[in-house]
């Protein structure tokens, strides 16, 4: 089988699925950045969020990614993943057909519920997935405040 004459085949659909995917991506990060200057960032990495009993677990795909090159931080509710995937450089000799995987610089912004607990939040890394766990806390239950005559 001839693999460039598979790859050229027109496909609409897939180039409309792909240009729905990024606009949302990138309105989704600008309004998370809260009003910052627009961050140049090489690539997104995908990212699941769920939310168990007592926790909020968010996992980001980063294959590749040394743990050394990732960067989580929590200011004013919002969480922050950004770091690098080193690029690999080609020779004429490593026979190369196609590059695909992307390297730069990449991040990733989430405004945090009122539940979740920032001095307790970690982050972890196995098999190329970043697992950053988020405690949640109590919400303050409302008081009773009595009023005494003046």
């Amino acid at each position: 089988m001839n693999i460039a004459r598979f790859e050229s085949r027109y496909r609409p659909t897939r180039s409309a699925n792909l240009l729905g995917r990024l606009l949302q991506e990138t309105e989704f990060d600008r309004m998370l950045s809260n009003g910052e200057p627009d961050v140049v960032t090489d690539w997104l990495p995908a990212v699941d969020i769920q939310e168990d009993g007592d926790r909020f677990v968010l996992k980001a795909d980063l294959p590749g990614v040394d743990p050394e090159n990732i960067d989580v931080t929590m200011e004013d509710g919002v969480l922050t993943i950004q770091g690098s995937r080193e690029s690999e450089t080609a020779t004429d000799d490593d026979n190369y057909r196609r590059y695909e995987r992307v390297s730069g610089k990449f991040l990733r912004r989430f405004t945090l519920p009122d539940t979740a607990n920032g001095e307790a939040i970690s982050a972890a890394t196995k098999h190329g997935v970043l697992e950053v766990s988020i405690p949640k806390q109590a919400r303050p239950s409302p008081r009773k405040i009595s009023v005494q005559p003046a």
